[in-house]
């Protein structure tokens, strides 16, 4: 301490000399820090020898000058805006920011760390222009809905490739036990993100070729850094509660009612509720609906430790998260590590390595469509008890329907999953400028299920059901590429070329028993019949060339080309390769002299366009394949044909025409940008049908085309930049979806939904009979007639539109707020014009057609001649009104304030006597507050039942039959660095 020395200073901003207190000073390397006074002072000791300090301040650029001889340094802070310096990851490498002529977005693991989410696509929702992101369901572990700038499939995947740290990762679901659709990507930790970007034009994603149509998502885990090794610890609890609970009458209201139908249908309203297995003079008031949700709860604790030399990086991460879900018996657990190598061997070789292991449990719930879906409790009459009356510790077995809370205390549906994300690397420069790059990575992921369901279960009934699978899936990559770099006067070269090889191996063994001595003997070594046992594999690979060539003139003119070709073996004989080329131009216009003398406010003006050519090969691993399957016939096997070949099928291909306009003004204390892009589809893969008469019913063929059209507006702004500081986002995205050919007679998922595909209209519009509401003078259900006037035939009243799930715009606007040591961040998140079709409507909103418990709009029906309501006259067992039709199509717009975080760090005065460098707390909320004239659950949904096929999840959206909302949770937690 006597050879210490003390450096003072002053603290201001950048942008308009105000001094900046509460700033964040460190001795680089050492637990040494100090913070900025009121006036923007600030004193520390340093050795003798100097050293380097580090000033970091919220919604600032952070900044480290080395002190040398110097003891007094004054600091000017910048606000932070995204640096056109900035090193962004691109496919296979980075680029400057300032340099990309592809849109592409950024969002940094920071943004997200800290959000009480289980998936980190939950945390992009708002954040994202040109990106839908639809959570659906608010079952833990359920599969999201993203799509980039629309849907570009009918038949084929429409999600994005996901890439983690360069390599292609399975993102598709592999249960075995419903329909529902599970999300793989739930094995990724949000805390180990560096950083995500969403490629979103073809000058970006053409790379990826055959498999980008969709986008691409580059994920990007965090590294070691040079320094002092430095430990982070956090840890977070809350709890969730439904962000909606919807009402239904109570028992008064239901006798009321169901009276009321069976009286107008002539019946004794006694007998009838008798034929149903109800007492019409019960006692009973029960809150059915009520019993499918619980007060979650929350717990995450995480650690970082990451430092390194010149030599040796190193970054190791891990977590333990345990959520219990607002739906009885939906819990979810995840532990994980990662751990991140980077060696420099010397000056040209550098080795790396990278290691996740992720294992999640899901507790999950029944389907959507299930009886025993906790939700559809909302079904059963309230004048019926919850418990056995003879019994009380038992659940009533008497119901009108199954009464699945037996299900929830006597079954269990399990899916174990063990993850291993890795892969390892080496660099090599051959000489200057020239770098040989080689990798292998691989994705191993087993999924075991596991269900039984006890003696009084619907479905275990009368001796119990077994169920077990285990899935394998080997996802194995390798990349080896050359890139060279040279710069020669104002003419700068980026060449990137190399050969990619993917291959995925996906074994399932399942088996299924019956007649268990008791329920706890729940293993099938247990059951006294082996009803069936199965086996089977499936698997793809793609060999693919790339090639890119930047080039940059006079540090201003870019222009950029990139090729792919790729050979998949789902592909017929006669298209196995597809080749994938773009090319883009950029132009900025403030570094030209007729902008930069003239209007020095403009710090950037950057033109650019793209067009390429992208591909979408989801579909089957042999739709080109002819097939056979073996047949038993007695104690005798054979085969038959199953499938017909189809040696010409290739890839649906997406053009793709983007023109962007990126801007800054004042230093980018105002940037952001402007996207319009046209995408084409052509070639679309769809099963068409086949005459039954040749034994087959579809074949995939390449037939019909669609279009999205649209607009993406982004802009950020630094509104108060002096000790109290606010920035701002807000971006919002238009786009137009729509078949422009499809050869094929109309598509309809099933008579109950209203989805359709058709040319001439967007993808999986409603088309249905128009409901008009009630006859004034007699009760009737009316419908729109062939000659446009009200009709009560239902059988009369043609198919009309009726609708469109697809949203006219979305977005999100974001808030930053920082005083001294505190920060408040808000996240509004909005979808408008978008139609729900609620599907459930035929039950429980349908005027006591059926005994159903309703929804308590049912009680505004029509009664007397004159009335005037949109619901008709209650008449049980009649119909009146319970046909498919546009009664149950909302408006499903909706505002959200997604995500909201208050947070306070801890002066480093006060903590630095525990050795601790950094401590902050904070509490957080997700889904806090939802505005929105849907009357369902949530108006973010996408009920899941319909989810088993692409084709399905592709047109049957926004609809929501039982379908439970999302979680709003509030979470409390604290970050400390030492």
């Amino acid at each position: 301490m006597a050879q210490d020395r003390r450096v003072t200073g002053k603290i201001t901003s950048a942008e308009d000399g105000t001094v900046v207190p509460g700033v964040n000073i460190q001795l680089k390397g050492t637990s040494r820090g100090t913070q900025s006074d009121a006036s923007g002072n600030y004193a520390i000791s340093v050795p003798a020898s100097g050293g380097t300090l580090v000033f970091s301040f919220i919604g600032s650029i952070t900044q480290e000058i080395s002190i040398g001889n110097r003891s007094t340094i004054d600091v000017q802070l910048g606000s932070e805006t995204r640096s056109l310096s900035e090193v962004v990851v691109v496919g296979y490498g980075t680029q400057q920011r300032r340099d990309l002529t592809g849109s592409q977005l950024t969002v940094k693991g920071d943004e997200i760390a800290r959000l009480p989410v289980q998936t980190f696509e939950t945390a992009l929702q708002g954040r994202t222009p040109g990106v839908q992101i639809t959570q659906g369901s608010g079952k833990l572990g359920s599969a999201l809905q993203i799509r980039v700038r629309g849907a570009a499939s009918i038949s084929a995947g429409n999600e994005p490739l996901y890439v983690l740290d360069g390599i292609p990762i399975t993102s598709q679901d592999l249960n075995t036990t419903n329909n529902d659709r599970y999300s793989p990507l739930a094995d990724i930790d949000p805390n180990d993100i560096e950083s995500i970007e969403i490629l979103k034009d073809a000058s970006a994603s053409a790379i990826y070729g055959s498999r980008a149509s969709n986008g691409v998502v580059l994920i990007t885990t965090k590294r070691g850094r040079v320094g002092r090794t430095n430990v982070q610890v956090g840890y977070y609890t809350g709890i969730s509660t439904p962000t909606r609970l919807r009402q239904f009458l109570n028992a008064a209201q239901y006798k009321e009612l169901f009276s009321e139908a069976a009286t107008n249908m002539k019946y004794n309203p006694a007998e009838e509720f008798e034929g149903a297995g109800l007492d019409i003079n019960s006692t009973y008031d029960s809150d059915w609906a009520g019993q499918a949700f619980r007060t979650g709860s929350i717990n995450q604790a995480n650690f970082g430790i990451n430092g390194g030399n010149e030599k040796t990086r190193f970054s190791l991460t891990g977590a333990l998260n345990n959520q219990v879900g607002i739906i009885i018996g939906n819990d979810f657990k995840r532990n994980n590590v990662r751990l991140n190598l980077d060696h420099s061997v010397n000056s040209r070789f550098t080795v790396g390595a990278n290691l996740a292991l992720a294992r999640t449990i899901n507790r999950k719930t029944p389907g959507d469509n299930a009886f025993s879906n906790p939700v559809q409790l909302n079904a059963l009459p309230p004048i019926q008890p919850i418990y056995d009356p003879n019994n009380p510790a038992q659940y009533n077995r008497q119901t009108l329907y199954y009464n699945n809370l037996i299900e929830i205390a006597n079954a269990s549906n399990v899916a174990n999953t063990y993850r291993t994300f890795g892969n390892l690397f080496g660099s090599y420069q051959l000489v200057p400028g020239l770098t040989f790059r080689t990798e292998y990575g691989f994705d191993f992921l087993n999924l075991q299920e596991e269900i039984y369901r006890g003696r009084i279960t619907e479905d275990g009934a009368p001796t119990g059901y077994g169920y077990q699978a285990q899935t394998r899936s080997l996802n194995w990559t390798t990349n080896n590429t050359l890139s060279y770099l040279k710069s020669f006067g104002e003419h700068n070269i980026d060449l990137l070329g190399g050969i990619t090889y993917q291959e995925q191996d996906v074994q399932t063994v399942s088996s299924e028993g019956r007649g268990f001595p008791n329920d706890r003997f729940q293993k099938l070594a247990s059951a006294a019949r082996i009803l069936s046992g199965s086996s089977n594999q499936t698997g793809f690979s793609i060999l693919s060339y790339v090639a890119r060539a930047n080039y940059k003139f006079r540090d201003r003119y870019l222009l950029g080309i990139s090729g792919r070709v790729d050979g998949s073996s789902r592909f017929g004989a006669n298209n196995r390769y597809g080749f994938f080329p773009s090319i883009s131009a950029g132009w900025i216009l403030n570094e030209e002299a007729f902008i930069r003398n003239n209007v020095p406010s403009i710090s950037l003006l950057k033109l650019r366009a793209s067009y390429g050519v992208t591909g979408n090969s989801e579909i089957g691993n042999f739709a080109s394949r002819g097939l056979y399957v073996a047949i038993p016939y007695a104690d005798q096997a054979g085969i038959r044909p199953s499938q017909i070949a189809n040696p010409d099928l290739r890839w649906e291909k997406s053009t793709q025409l983007d023109v962007g306009l990126e801007f800054g003004f004042l230093n980018n204390r105002f940037n952001g940008q402007v996207d319009f892009y046209n995408k084409v589809t052509n070639d679309l893969l769809l099963n068409v049908p086949q005459p039954g008469i040749n034994g087959f019913t579809t074949i995939a063929r390449n037939i019909g085309s669609l279009r999205n059209r649209g607009v993406e507006f982004s802009l950020t702004t630094q509104n108060l930049v002096r000790e109290f500081r606010w920035t701002s986002n807000f971006n919002i995205s238009f786009n137009r979806n729509l078949v422009t050919k499809l050869n094929v007679a109309p598509i309809r998922v099933n008579s109950r939904f209203l989805s359709y595909v058709t040319e001439g209209q967007p993808l999986g519009v409603f088309y249905g009979k128009k409901y008009l509401g009630a006859d004034p003078q007699n009760g009737d259900a009316l419908y729109e007639g062939a000659d446009g006037k009200p009709t009560n035939n239902y059988a009369a009243a043609p198919e009309l539109f009726v609708g469109n799930p697809n949203p006219k715009f979305t977005g999100g606007f974001t808030n930053n707020f920082s005083y001294k040591g505190f920060d408040l961040n808000v996240l509004l998140q909005f979808v408008y014009g978008n139609d729900i079709y609620n599907v459930a409507g035929f039950f429980q909103s349908v005027n006591a057609d059926y005994f159903d418990n309703q929804t308590v709009d049912q009680l505004r029906r029509w009664q007397k001649p004159g009335d005037v309501t949109d619901v008709p006259q209650a008449r049980l067992y009649e119909g009146n009104g319970a046909g498919v039709s546009s009664r149950w199509v909302q408006d499903g717009s909706f505002l959200r304030v997604k995500t909201a975080s208050l947070g306070y760090n801890i002066p480093s005065r006060v903590i630095r006597k525990a050795f601790i460098q950094s401590a902050r707390v904070y509490v957080s909320a997700l889904n806090l507050f939802t505005f929105t004239k849907y009357t369902g659950y949530d108006p973010e949904v996408n009920t899941q039942y319909v989810n088993s096929g692409n084709q399905q999840a592709n047109i049957a959206l926004g609809h929501d039959f039982y379908t439970p909302p999302q979680s709003k949770t509030i979470t409390f937690g604290v970050n400390l660095g030492f």
